[in-house]
C-alpha cells in the first residue's frame, strides 16, 4: 500500500463517517443546537469538556474565529489534550474517583447552565461521574461519545454504566471501538484514527444550529471574528465585552 493509497482510504472513510453522522444524527444535532439556544436565551452559560484528545473537539468551538463567544471550556488539571509527563498520567486521571466531583465544585458551572461532555468510549469514570455531578446541580448535560463502545466494551467506572446513560442529550459519532480506520499487512494494528476530525465536524454542526436558532427567534448571536482581519480584535474585544458575565476565557 502506498503512501497515497494509504491517504485515500483514510479520507475515503472519514467522509463515510461524515455522512453517516449528517444523516443519521441530524435530528439530535438539532436538539443540540435548540438545548444550546435555549439556555442562551434563558441567561445560562455554556461549557464544554473533554480529556486526553477528546479535549481537541472541545477547544476547536472555544474563543475561535466565525465561533460563538459564550462557548467556554472546563479544565481539568493534566487532562486538556496531551499535556503531562508522562502522557499515560492523562489516562490514569480519567480512572480517579471524585475528581470529576471537584472539577464541578470549583467551577464557575451553576443550575440554568449547560455543559457539553465528550468521551470517545465514555466508560471511564471521569465524563460518567462529570455528567452525573452536573445534571445532579441542575446543569443540561450533552454527551458526545461512540455509542459502539457501549456494547462492544464493558463499563470502567463504579457506576456500571456510560457517559450515554447520563445525558439530557447524546450525539453519537459512529466511531468504531478501538478509534482506527485503517489495516496493513505488516502493520500490527490498526492506525489512522478518524475521530478527532468526526466529532470536530459534530461539534462545529451544533454550534452552527445553535446560531442560526438564536438568529430565528431575534436574539442575536455574539459571534467572534478572526483576529488576522483588519477590525476584528476591536470586534472580538466589544463582543467579549458586552458578554463578561458568560465569558470566563477573557479575564
Amino acid at each position: 500500500m502506498s503512501d497515497s493509497e494509504a491517504a485515500g482510504r483514510f479520507f475515503d472513510a472519514a467522509v463515510d463517517l461524515l455522512h453517516r453522522v449528517r444523516d443519521e444524527e441530524s435530528e439530535r444535532i438539532s436538539a443540540a443546537g435548540r438545548l444550546i439556544a435555549r439556555t442562551v436565551r434563558a441567561g445560562g452559560r455554556l461549557f464544554v469538556f473533554g480529556a486526553g484528545h477528546s479535549s481537541l473537539p472541545a477547544q476547536d468551538v472555544v474563543y475561535r474565529a466565525g465561533g460563538l463567544a459564550l462557548m467556554n471550556l472546563l479544565p481539568a488539571p493534566g487532562l486538556v489534550g496531551v499535556d503531562v509527563m508522562p502522557a499515560t498520567l492523562g489516562s490514569a486521571l480519567e480512572r480517579i474517583e471524585g475528581l470529576a466531583t471537584t472539577v464541578v465544585e470549583q467551577s464557575p458551572l451553576r443550575a440554568g447552565d449547560l455543559l457539553i461532555v465528550i468521551s470517545l468510549s465514555g466508560r471511564n469514570v471521569l465524563p460518567v461521574e462529570l455528567a452525573q455531578t452536573a445534571r445532579a446541580r441542575g446543569i443540561t448535560v450533552i454527551g458526545v461519545t461512540s455509542l459502539a463502545y457501549a456494547t462492544g466494551t464493558t463499563p470502567r467506572n463504579p457506576t456500571g454504566s456510560f457517559l450515554k446513560d447520563h445525558c439530557d442529550l447524546v450525539l453519537d459519532n459512529k466511531i468504531a471501538v478501538g478509534d482506527a480506520e485503517l489495516t496493513s499487512e505488516g502493520v500490527g494494528a490498526p492506525f489512522a484514527p478518524a475521530s478527532t476530525v468526526v466529532t470536530s465536524a459534530l461539534m462545529q454542526a451544533v454550534i452552527a444550529t445553535a446560531v442560526e436558532e438564536l438568529a430565528a427567534n431575534h436574539a442575536q448571536p455574539p459571534m467572534l471574528r478572526s483576529g488576522n482581519v483588519d477590525g476584528g480584535h476591536a470586534w472580538n474585544e466589544r463582543v467579549m465585552s458586552d458578554h463578561a458575565d458568560r465569558i470566563f476565557y477573557h479575564r
